[in-house]
């Protein structure tokens, strides 16, 4: 029988550490019962039409402790499998020993899913090993961040300084300054290296590196209004040699990604993994035609044709719907020659098993025709065109002037997103402060949306901030037909070039100033 209730720890912060184990869990509940900090992005994994409940202090409506338990087990006895999304970990400075103790006594199964505690995981971000030969034989992990008062800890802080091993200390922003005096009132030496360490795991993660004394006085010169994980003892010096997150050359940075909402990811898990914080504002939602009958007649007689050319991985998405609905499959493709403009559109075809003919070296109409001309006359041939319903008709044209005969047809529609959700970004504020750093485009349509949602008249006083990053060179028309200037343009189209390409202008100009 399985348990009713998973007490998870999704660890502290980045939404990538949550367990194996944790995530699947997660897919499979009825219900997300989940603390404010968890990420926005980890929620995406529960599965669609589960209930989401935010009962972070943070939240809208904050719930005390009795209350989320007896949450739980209400939810539990409705029959549903409940998701509790920790955290860091359930038992680690949290209360989930107090719902877990809850749900044992009201009779309800629950399972622990042990996350990785802030305390280990955030120094490891930071480049600080919490042990090390040498760095001492203890860790002591030290509560602090729950209580906003000025008063520290009440721990013993000269037996801790006599141990000679780590502490790491959930530090509190009116407590921080307090642990810092106390460390120092209590016989740890002034110089003993220490880092304090914000917003842990994530893009926005800052790490102050000195000794007890430099940071005692820095936080009492500027205090912060911000928790903290503070790490004293040897280890910290290693901060110098081992920091990796915040070297990552796309750290810090606030990056736009305009594509669909179930066509981000890969773009987002790219530019997360170069260390940038993706702000995810879809400007355009992929649809079917309003009238399918043409795609899906087309799709029915495949085999009839010479050429298919596929001009995005969405016409591929679409017309393999279309062809494998009803008895019909691959085989129907054992006849016409395949052409995908585009890496990403033959990989998708590949998902499907199925390798292309034909990768034009040139993304553009114009390389597309160029390269189908060079494999044979086109004089009386067959070809298919599955294509978005906003699309350019120059393919089109320029093979029926070369003689071939072409069915056009609508596969999918681009339309406008939706009105924004609850929890987007005010990318519009953003904007005019001078917070994004990057904005992308993968597509004209993104670029024309974007234009008809913050104004053709502004937006490129909008953008002279920023860093206009479009994934080829339609896409780059498209955005200076509307002023919008572009500073990124990759070679090959693809999003991976397109993550590259940004990256690697932010190296010329950090090798700019230092020249």
């Amino acid at each position: 029988m399985r348990p009713a209730v998973y007490l998870i720890g999704a660890g502290p912060g980045d939404p990538r550490l949550i367990t194996v184990h944790g995530l699947d869990c997660l897919r499979a509940a009825d219900v997300v019962v989940y603390d404010h900090l968890i990420s926005p992005r980890l929620l995406k994994h529960a599965r669609h039409g589960a209930e989401l409940i935010d009962v972070g202090t943070a939240a809208p409506q904050p719930m005390a402790e009795e209350a989320i338990s007896y949450l739980l087990a209400e939810k539990a006895r409705e029959g549903k499998v409940v998701a509790r999304l920790k955290w860091g970990d359930p038992f680690v400075f949290d209360r989930g020993g107090e719902e877990a103790l809850y749900l044992r006594e009201q009779g309800i199964r629950f399972e622990v899913v042990p996350g990785v505690p802030a305390g280990i995981g955030v120094p490891a971000y930071a480049g600080v090993p919490v042990t090390y030969p040498g760095g001492g034989d203890t860790i002591t992990l030290v509560r602090g961040y729950e209580d906003e008062s000025r008063t520290p800890p009440n721990v013993d802080w000269a037996s801790l300084a006599r141990l000679d091993g780590t502490v790491v200390c959930y530090a509190g922003a009116q407590q921080l300054p307090r642990i810092l005096e106390a460390l120092l009132a209590n016989g740890w030496p002034a110089d003993e290296q220490a880092v304090i360490i914000y917003d842990g795991t994530l893009p926005s993660q800052e790490t102050i590196a000195g000794s007890i004394h430099e940071l005692f006085e820095s936080m009492t010169k500027g205090p912060r209004r911000a928790p903290a994980i503070l790490v004293v003892g040897r280890v910290a010096g290693f901060r110098e040699y081992l920091r990796w997150f915040d070297a990552r050359p796309l750290f810090g940075r606030r990056v736009l990604v305009t594509r669909a909402r179930d066509q981000a990811a890969d773009l987002v898990d790219r530019l997360t993994a170069l260390g940038a914080e993706a702000v995810e504002a879809p400007m355009i939602r992929i649809a079917p035609p309003e009238d399918p009958s043409d795609l899906l007649d087309a799709a029915g007689r495949a085999d009839e044709f010479d050429w298919i050319v596929f001009s995005s991985a969405n016409a591929v998405e679409a017309f393999m719907t279309a062809l494998l609905d009803g008895n019909r499959d691959l085989r129907a493709l054992k006849g016409p020659r395949l052409c995908a403009v585009g890496s990403g559109t033959a990989e998708k075809l590949a998902q499907y098993g199925i390798k292309v003919d034909l990768v034009p070296d040139e993304f553009r109409a114009e390389g597309v025709l160029t390269s189908l001309a060079s494999l044979g006359p086109l004089e009386g041939s067959r070809v298919l065109l599955p294509r978005a319903d906003i699309a350019r008709d120059v393919v089109a044209a320029g093979l029926r002037a070369a003689g071939a005969t072409v069915t056009d047809v609508v596969a999918y529609r681009t339309v406008l997103e939706d009105a924004q959700r609850e929890g987007d970004p005010d990318v519009y504020g953003q904007l005019l402060e001078g917070r994004i750093d990057v904005v992308t485009f993968t597509s004209g349509s993104a670029v024309r949306n974007f234009a008809k949602v913050y104004g053709a008249e502004q937006i490129a006083d909008l953008l002279k901030k920023t860093v206009v990053a479009v994934i080829g060179p339609t896409t780059a028309e498209s955005a200076r037909s509307l002023g919008i200037p572009v500073t990124v343009q990759p070679s090959p189209s693809t999003v991976p070039a397109l993550v590259d390409a940004i990256a690697a202008h932010y190296a010329a100009s950090r090798n700019a100033q230092h020249s």
